[in-house]
């Protein structure tokens, strides 16, 4: 072989080298309460048609995600068609490259998404963008994209570098009636609408309308060199953070994304996870908050798969549910706190099957909401009971000895208390936050074969 050719080779070679490395997969999965699939990722480009950058530059993680709750109210005809919805989401690790996941679970006919962008926000619970930031989202190539009745997308990755503890902007376009819209509601986060297509508008000026929801977006995700896995909070609104102040970020989760980094930081033995909040007001362990194909509110059991194994490069779960179970039970007294218990245990077995370590948290305190009584106390204490005899989890947050008022341990202290006797304040779910130990979230647990 001439010296020639042998150059023509090499060349050939790295060209060949260059393109597979640059190639990410995309595709659509079910977004049903028993998908179990991981997803992939096609190649993907921003507006300026450049490739993304490749993987191998760091790890995929959650850095936001939220619950699909149910069909909103009054969309049930038209969706809201020929209005652009302006999602402001808010980022636990930092990337230079992201993807959004889109959701239509409950939807009754294909969505069609006219087209879609992402962008940093230009200030905190802002809809105007740093225009420098905004980019066009794609799926598979194509700005627009048809997602059936039932089922998610996820868009093709594109460059653009997410700061950490920063807004970031998700906006879709569809242009024809859909039928239900799949939200999140009582987000303690205001999105935004507005007439039109203005998905890469970066300006705010045509988004006057306001919502504390989200609308269709369900995850973003980011290429991170600050993290490498991600810590799923799966819970009910404790997690979700009701009563907390509204765009102020101040859920536990929130807390305890802004600790590990912290941590991380300064050097720090623990992991290097963000931390994504999949918690639904109301949700309860063992059965849905509703009916229908499929059930608005879907029970912890059933949305294991959606919501937790289906995020990116889950390393570890914390689940904080029961209270919903007993405070929601037709008759209480029918109740046992065993079935609780067995709930959090199949949760837990889910979980080791897939190699994630599982983190628990005890029942915080209700006395004085309207739902309390003696019989509810001590469905509570037994479930507590079970918790703290190391037999559930692998580890647990003990949110119930951290915020009861040690005068009546049945109550929050009043400082940790929102007024409702059942959520807490801005300081009590601080207080959830900084008592959860970081060390709990190290170690693995075997996938069974």
């Amino acid at each position: 072989m001439t010296r020639r050719h042998g150059y023509g080779l090499l060349a050939a070679m790295i060209t060949l080298v260059v393109a597979m490395s640059a190639a990410i997969y995309v595709g659509a999965t079910l977004d049903d309460s028993s998908s179990r699939n991981t997803r992939s990722v096609s190649q993907a480009r921003g507006d300026s048609g450049n490739d993304v950058a490749p993987a191998s530059t760091g790890a995929w993680v959650g850095t936001w995600a939220a619950s699909p709750v149910e069909g909103e109210p009054g969309t049930e005809v038209r969706g809201l068609a020929g209005r652009s919805l302006r999602n402001v989401v808010h980022t636990a690790a930092g990337g230079t490259s992201a993807r959004v996941t889109l959701s239509n679970l409950y939807g009754k006919q294909p969505l069609t998404i006219a087209h879609a962008s992402v962008a940093v926000a230009a200030a905190e619970n802002s809809a105007a963008a740093d225009a420098g930031t905004m980019r066009r989202l794609t799926f598979g190539g194509s700005p627009s994209v048809t997602v059936p009745a039932g089922q998610q997308i996820v868009s093709d990755a594109v460059r653009i570098v997410v700061p950490r503890d920063s807004d970031v902007l998700v906006t879709t376009y569809a242009s024809v009636p859909s039928g239900p819209v799949t939200y999140h509601p009582r987000a303690r986060q205001i999105s935004y609408s507005a007439a039109g297509d203005r998905t890469e508008d970066p300006h705010a000026t045509a988004y006057t309308e306001r919502t504390e929801a989200w609308r269709y977006v369900t995850a973003l995700d980011v290429l991170s060199d600050q993290a490498n896995g991600t810590v799923v909070t799966l819970g009910d609104s404790l997690t979700a953070g009701s009563t907390s102040s509204v765009g102020a970020n101040s859920r536990w989760p929130d807390v305890l994304a802004d600790r590990l980094h912290a941590a991380a930081q300064s050097g720090a033995d623990v992991p290097r996870y963000s931390v994504v909040n999949q918690g639904i007001g109301g949700n309860r362990v063992l059965r849905h908050g509703g009916v229908g194909v499929p059930a608005p509110n879907a029970s912890g059991l059933s949305r294991f798969g959606r919501d937790v194994l289906g995020r990116t490069n889950v390393k570890v779960v914390v689940i904080d549910l029961g209270v919903n179970d007993i405070l929601r039970a037709r008759d209480p007294k029918d109740l046992r706190a065993s079935s609780i218990v067995s709930g959090l245990r199949e949760l837990v077995d889910d979980a080791h099957r897939q190699g994630l370590r599982v983190v628990g948290a005890t029942l915080m305190p209700f006395g004085g909401f309207h739902g309390y009584s003696a019989t509810t106390e001590e469905l509570r204490q037994a479930v507590n009971a079970e918790i703290r005899g190391g037999q559930v989890f692998d580890a647990y947050a003990d949110f119930d000895k951290a915020l009861r008022d040690p005068y009546d341990p049945r109550r929050f202290r009043a400082d940790y208390d929102s007024g409702d006797h059942l959520h807490p304040s801005d300081k009590g779910y601080a207080r959830m936050g900084d008592v959860f130990d970081l060390e709990d979230l190290k170690g693995a647990v075997p996938a069974e074969l």
